[in-house]
């Protein structure tokens, strides 16, 4: 007879007989879904792991885990953790049990060929070296922004507060922090160095000494976007809706079902790029502040605080109060404009909707598209036109995109998966026109009696 789920089988002559077995439904029934004292579980290459002491202390952010519970999660195990045996060490001491003989390598509602395919596609870019970073690279992309701070300052303090200066040091100044966010985008993920300690190191000499922004806030937040990307409550770069904007067709028609009104979002596609770009300056000010105040994040409170004192040291004594406002304000509202066009070309106009539990190729598939490939695409973008392969391999180099996506696109063709790639100014046009859409979606269904 086969061996029956929760309990051990047989006589134990090795750590695999000594398991307990569970079936994909038993796993589903511990997602913490219910309340926060519920138990997690999750699967990692067949082996069921009890999560819920540990969820909250994970490093990489405890929602990331909470996201899984109940899940399989042994492709986001693996693109999110270059060292996995290092990282399996610690976890054995949550392991329970694994997954009965009879029951499939991932969840029965998944494309399992799919699935394989893809664990073949991740072990052959591991072979090929394509996680492995150019740290000239690298050199060159801290250089050049790092070269365009200092000529920000340089140019008012040799050519004073006028016009042409003032206008000359705000793009600098500008494109200094946005390149400085690319820079800290790859060393969050852990693609500049091969020890983490160097990625986790320079990543907050970066992101708070450079820009002002606690490390520990952004690993808790991208690390949820890229677990469960477009997947609202789960992906917090949906935050805007319902507030702000209606987002993606099922949510509007949900919303306009239940004659919620935030805005008069038939009309979102008019102001998101007036309204976006001011709301997310405000917001990042107010959350970075409130999340460090509220998980005690003193130190990164302080180098917060340090470079804000820092920047005005800098700047006030060149131009006075009024006008470095004005300076400061002015670039970091340029800053978020660029930032949020070139990040939701890749998202807005795809699918946006509660989670599916897809496998993780169509999930990232469904949430994320490219934008064509030329030198100033790479740069002005980061190279997250190639927002696809990076979803699919988050730790890999931004250099080494272009040389995974022909592979990609392949694997996509195999099995019948939407590659989705357009030039940035079709890409910029359909945030728009999916904007629009979703509001017409919203009014229908608020106007249905």
């Amino acid at each position: 007879m086969p061996p029956q789920s929760g309990t051990s089988v047989g006589k134990p002559e090795t750590d695999s007989d000594l398991a307990q077995l569970f079936t994909w439904e038993e796993v589903g029934l511990h997602s913490g879904k219910k309340n926060s004292k519920q138990e997690r579980w999750l699967v990692i290459d067949r082996k069921v792991y009890d999560v819920t002491q540990f969820y909250r202390r994970h490093p990489g952010g405890n929602r990331v885990l909470s996201h899984y519970s109940g899940q399989d999660a042994t492709d986001a195990f693996s693109a999110f953790h270059k060292n996995e045996d290092l990282v399996k060490k610690y976890l054995s001491s949550l392991l329970i049990g694994e997954l009965a003989p009879d029951q499939p390598s991932c969840e029965p509602t998944k494309n399992e060929a799919l699935v394989q395919d893809f664990r073949e596609l991740h072990e052959k870019v591991k072979r090929m070296g394509l996680l492995k970073p150019r740290h000239s690279f690298f050199v060159f992309i801290f250089l050049h922004a790092f070269l365009l701070d200092i000529a920000a300052w340089l140019t008012i303090w040799y050519f004073g507060k006028s016009w042409v200066p003032f206008l000359i040091g705000i793009a600098m100044f500008t494109t200094a922090q946005i390149q400085y966010g690319y820079f800290q985008h790859d060393l969050g993920h852990i693609s500049v160095f091969e020890k983490v300690k160097w990625n986790k190191l320079w990543h907050f000499i970066v992101l708070a000494i450079l820009k002002g922004g606690p490390a520990s806030w952004w690993i808790h937040m991208h690390n949820q976007h890229h677990a469960k990307p477009n997947c609202f409550r789960k992906d917090p770069d949906l935050n805007m809706h319902p507030f702000l904007f209606s987002l993606g067709k099922a949510l509007s028609v949900e919303l306009g079902k239940k004659k919620k009104k935030y805005m008069p979002y038939q009309h979102q596609h008019k102001y998101f790029a007036v309204l976006a770009p001011v709301a997310f300056v405000a917001y990042v000010q107010m959350i970075i502040f409130h999340y460090a105040i509220q998980r005690k994040k003193w130190f990164e409170l302080t180098t917060t605080m340090f470079y804000n004192v820092r920047v005005c040291l800098m700047y006030i004594p060149l131009m006075g109060f009024k006008t470095f406002m004005a300076y400061y304000w002015l670039a970091r509202l340029l800053e978020s404009c660029w930032f949020l066009w070139i990040t939701q070309m890749n998202h807005i106009p795809m699918n946006i909707n509660y989670d599916q539990n897809l496998d993780w190729v169509s999930a990232q598939l469904a949430a994320t598209c490219n934008v064509d490939q030329s030198m100033f695409n790479d740069w002005f973008s980061g190279h997250l036109n190639f927002q696809i392969e990076h979803h699919l391999f988050p730790t890999m180099p931004r250099h080494n995109y272009w040389k995974v996506a022909p592979l990609v696109k392949s694997l996509c063709a195999k099995h019948g998966v939407k590659y989705i790639c357009k030039p940035m100014l079709t890409a910029f046009a359909d945030i728009l026109r999916s904007l629009k859409v979703s509001g017409e979606h919203w009014q229908e269904a608020y106007l249905h009696l």
